[in-house]
């Protein structure tokens, strides 16, 4: 992949990332909901540009298990600290929520709980039949930490059935204790394979950043490492840094390069790739998986 030349240190964002303030009647509607219904969404926690354009759409990612994470990754504006009690009447809500909102697709996931044996594995499952209950048509996805490896907690989570899985690797592996220093490379992908193992129809999805240090084949080695435990879809994005207490921005990809990054992980077999600067995790999830259900006939095998 040949990389656009730009200013090694950034210290302005490029025009490409400039986005409009949040504003409209939808925006704020939905706001008021998330406050009476006592949730919180991961657009709001990490500070996601896209959240004037999600919320106007009527699309919002649920985080559940309290805004309070016990990691401090490097990259992330949730707050680190000491939890609260798990709120088991959180599913309920949440499943109200969506309920109220009308949704067809539903992207739910939650802050790191090492303080809980499961790390609230319990409330993902809780939270996917009660949505199933409460809005029988809507499609759900989770994006799931990794439970630091309780392969019990992750089952319970397939074993209620979303439609998608969704896992981040965030980084390349060189990076990733810079990164993510409570969290394991190979447990991550581990969690990947052991979902195919367990359910081979069951779609499955991750997310990188770039921006970070990275190098061009570490990408692309990354990539390949995905396919190895058979990930169907891929989210790539920009790093943008919260706060001048998070790690620096190294360098600003081109919107060039984001294509090229799309076009190299398709071309690795990944049923589909939503790459490009503001593009997040959740960032036109219902899309995605409306073009992997076109795409997908049959399992994928790795590469």
């Amino acid at each position: 992949m040949a990389l656009v030349q730009l200013d090694p240190s950034p210290q302005r964002k490029p025009p490409w990332l400039r986005v409009k303030l949040p504003a409209g009647e939808t925006f704020f509607a939905l706001k008021r909901l998330v406050r009476e219904h006592r949730l919180h969404t991961v657009c709001e926690e990490a500070m996601c540009p896209n959240i004037g354009e999600c919320w106007n759409q009527r699309s919002a990612t649920f985080m559940l298990l309290g805004d309070t994470c016990t990691r401090s990754c490097g990259f992330c504006a949730v707050k680190t600290g000491r939890p609260g009690v798990i709120d088991e009447q959180e599913p309920e809500r949440v499943a109200a929520a969506i309920a109220t909102l009308g949704l067809c697709y539903a992207v739910i996931t939650s802050v790191n709980r090492d303080d809980v044996p499961d790390g609230g594995g319990h409330i993902f499952a809780a939270t996917i039949r009660a949505v199933r209950q409460h809005v029988p048509d809507c499609r759900v996805e989770v994006l799931i930490p990794d439970f630091k490896g309780n392969w019990d907690a992750l089952a319970e989570v397939v074993a209620a059935r979303p439609d998608v899985l969704n896992h981040n690797m965030e980084s390349i592996a060189r990076l990733y204790y810079r990164v993510r220093p409570q969290a394991k490379y190979e447990r991550s992908l581990e969690l990947l394979r052991r979902v195919k193992v367990w359910d081979q129809t069951m779609r499955t999805k991750s997310g990188l950043m770039v921006g970070l240090g990275e190098e061009p084949e570490e990408i692309v080695e990354t990539m390949r490492d995905l396919r190895h435990s058979q990930c169907d879809l891929l989210t790539i994005g920009q790093y943008l840094r919260p706060s001048a207490q998070h790690l620096p921005v190294v360098r600003y990809y081109h919107p060039e390069e984001f294509a090229a990054l799309k076009q190299q992980g398709e071309a690795l077999g990944f049923v589909h790739v939503e790459a490009g600067p503001l593009v997040r995790s959740s960032y036109h999830a219902a899309n995605q998986e409306a073009v992997a259900t076109t795409r997908l006939q049959k399992p994928l095998t790795p590469r």
